[in-house]
């Protein structure tokens, strides 16, 4: 799918999340993208489809993680919800030991 997002807003998202949210999106990676061991992580873009975060591991490489949103974006608000649904999810993942 074409990317309907303008590119300053692209920079906006992946800005918020990697200064305000940075934490959050350790978790993400850690429990829902399968990168435990993850040590940092940026996200590196974002599209109606998904989001993709390079994860640093601790032998000093990194890896790209995708994950899928639940649906396709739209509109900017849905990145904020899916954001925050990824992060609840993370969180009671990482709760429950998996």
């Amino acid at each position: 799918m074409s990317d309907p997002f303008d590119p300053e807003i692209v920079l906006a998202v992946l800005r918020h999340m990697n200064e305000d949210h940075a934490h959050d999106s350790l978790l993400i990676v850690r429990t829902l993208g399968g990168q435990p061991t993850a040590t940092a992580v940026v996200l590196t873009s974002i599209d109606p489809d998904g989001a993709t975060y390079k994860a640093m591991l601790p032998t000093g490489d990194s890896i790209d993680v995708i994950l899928a949103w639940s649906g396709t974006i739209t509109d900017r608000p849905q990145f904020r919800g899916e954001f925050a649904r990824w992060y609840q999810e993370a969180v009671t993942r990482a709760a429950s030991g998996g």
